[in-house]
């Protein structure tokens, strides 16, 4: 969104409306979440479905792969502060991140069925893995090198495996977990059993 300095002209044509783009944006998860794959979701459903025109859309967003990148991006998010004081503090906020997500059953849906089509969509996938995934990759992994270098983990740690063990961790237990939802310690318990074999 262009913010505008103050003393400067407004540039012309129509101001970008929030309103209009979380319309959008909500449109596009809604169809999705109700079982529209990315394949069939079209420019002219969206619009109907968010009441607005086509050309507001494509106003904001070149084609149908952006806009669901986009609006993918929304359900995940932005990397949890991390305090720096302890690895294992701060492993336990990036993956209680992921357990509070999991604790939205749209946000759920919605993923697992943009997911399933990522082998016909990988550029778009790819897109919103280096958006939405990679951040929290690299703070993972700052975390455990940091841990490293500190000594509070094994000077031998294979770093990428530590990841996977971790995130894969609770990738299960969202995927998985109880319906009722997933306990508010589940984050501490995976770290903990984790550096159980990742400490010195």
């Amino acid at each position: 969104m262009t913010i505008q300095e103050s003393g400067t002209a407004r540039p012309a044509g129509r101001p970008r409306s929030e309103k209009a783009e979380k319309a959008i944006i909500e449109a596009t998860l809604d169809l999705i979440g109700e079982g529209m794959g990315v394949s069939e979701l079209s420019i002219e459903a969206i619009a109907s479905r968010a009441g607005v025109g086509k050309t507001t859309i494509y106003r904001r967003w070149s084609n149908k792969e952006d806009l669901v990148v986009d609006a993918l991006s929304t359900l995940k998010a932005p990397v949890p502060a991390l305090t720096g004081t302890s690895v294992r503090d701060d492993l336990v906020s990036l993956l209680d991140a992921m357990r509070r997500e999991a604790g939205h059953p749209r946000s759920r849906c919605v993923m697992n069925i943009a997911m399933s089509e990522a082998d016909r969509y990988p550029q778009l996938m790819e897109r919103f893995v280096k958006r939405a995934i990679e951040p929290r990759k690299l703070a993972m992994r700052a975390v455990i090198e940091r841990g490293i270098a500190s000594g509070e983990l094994r000077a031998d740690l294979d770093v990428d495996m530590a990841m996977a063990m971790l995130a894969g961790t609770m990738m299960h237990h969202t995927k998985w977990g109880p319906a009722g939802g997933l306990p508010a310690d589940l984050a501490e318990r995976v770290v903990d059993a984790a550096l159980a074999g990742m400490a010195p």
